[in-house]
């Protein structure tokens, strides 16, 4: 390896973006590689050494009403990334997912002639499939997580590699679910329910008001039954316990920690997003669901061409965990399918078997080490 110093700028746009990106550095690091980097992330990329020329949290909206509201505001954060790409003129450019943001910072980068590496592809096989061709013109390669990407961009004719997904080394507790509830002072011998509202503001502001009256609902039939909330870094804290407040139950919070919380639980209630594969690879029953802006979910609807939108089942290949969207996603049907999970003991079994058949789908591990390979060869 030669002793060179390279300068690499990341761009992460959300929790788990900042977390494998942080984790891909540590393992170039492992290496031997002599690099400084900086750029957009949070407090992962932050411990990893990588200097915050933007905190990611700034830009935590979700949908296409919150990110036309606050259009502005993302063009400001995006020329400060610009022009720190253009000064500072690093050996490689990495952009982890958020692509409408990201792949406008890749076209500066394309300027510049600096090679861009694409980790965590946008879901160009569920909606949008034009955006590949932009793809294409403005990455030098594609690091994706799932076998079945590959095709899609070996189709288009763009440098792709298959990593795996990092969740498969990251999402692990190191506790039984007893240790887990001692560790985090939760009741030992009570059903306990996990809710997962999202890492963004946005979705808090959706999803927890609904998890809530889902937790009222339930605590009529069996009051004895707990509830909790492991609150992402991401989020603020202090909003999460201004909903918790208005809440008629007592719902626990922990500082993140949510592997340890979802190894915990004995059902999980989530957003849709990254948290159904952790909550997958932990093997616990869940429920999915989602609510976004009216207007984001008449667009989203006439252009998804998928069946589920939870990760958890499209990577299944078939629904194993029902999903409740929009207006489906009431407390009533909340609690009823909860209600299953928890207690209907062949629907619960039959559920942990499925999830086991996901674990298995999504591949070996060793991703981040994968993806330190592919930087490497890049730089």
């Amino acid at each position: 390896m030669s002793t060179k110093h390279y300068s690499i700028m990341i761009s992460a746009g959300e929790a788990s973006s900042d977390m494998h990106a942080a984790h891909a550095i540590n393992a170039l690091r492992a290496r031997g590689v002599q690099f400084d980097c900086f750029g957009m992330g949070a407090d992962k990329l932050k411990a990893a050494g990588m200097e915050l020329t933007l905190d990611c949290r700034e830009l935590a909206v979700i949908g296409i009403v919150d990110v036309l509201i606050n259009y502005p505001r993302f063009m400001r954060r995006l020329a400060t990334l610009r022009e720190a790409l253009t000064q500072r003129q690093p050996d490689l450019l990495i952009i982890v997912d958020y692509p409408d943001f990201n792949l406008k910072l890749a076209e500066t980068a394309k300027a510049l002639g600096i090679p861009v590496l694409f980790y965590i592809s946008p879901q160009i096989w569920a909606w949008r499939k034009k955006r590949i061709n932009r793809i294409g013109s403005l990455v030098s390669h594609m690091a994706v997580l799932f076998p079945f990407e590959v095709d899609v961009y070996q189709q288009a004719n763009i440098p792709v590699t298959y990593v795996g997904h990092p969740l498969v080394d990251d999402a692990k507790s190191d506790f039984t679910p007893v240790q887990a509830r001692e560790q985090l002072g939760l009741p030992s011998h009570t059903t306990l329910v996990a809710l997962l509202p999202g890492s963004r503001n946005g979705e808090l502001k959706r999803n927890l008001p609904v998890m809530l009256e889902t937790v009222a609902t339930l605590n009529k039939q069996y009051p004895d039954m707990a509830f909790v909330v492991p609150v992402a870094p991401t989020l603020d804290s202090s909003t999460v316990d201004q909903y918790l407040n208005e809440c008629p139950v007592q719902v626990s919070t922990v500082p993140a920690q949510s592997y340890d919380v979802m190894q915990a639980a004995d059902a999980v209630l989530t957003a849709s997003g990254t948290a159904t594969l952790e909550t997958a690879m932990l093997g616990t029953p869940m429920v999915v669901m989602y609510v976004v802006n009216p207007i984001n979910y008449a667009i989203m609807k006439r252009l998804i061409q998928i069946d589920n939108i939870g990760l958890v089942n499209i990577v299944a290949g078939k629904r194993i965990c029902e999903e409740f969207i929009q207006d489906k996603a009431t407390a009533t049907n909340l609690a009823a399918e909860l209600e299953k999970c928890l207690f209907d003991l062949d629907y619960r079994q039959t559920m942990q078997t499925e999830l086991k058949q996901v674990q298995h789908k999504m591949g070996e591990g060793g991703a981040s080490e994968k993806v330190a390979g592919l930087i490497s060869t890049l730089l």
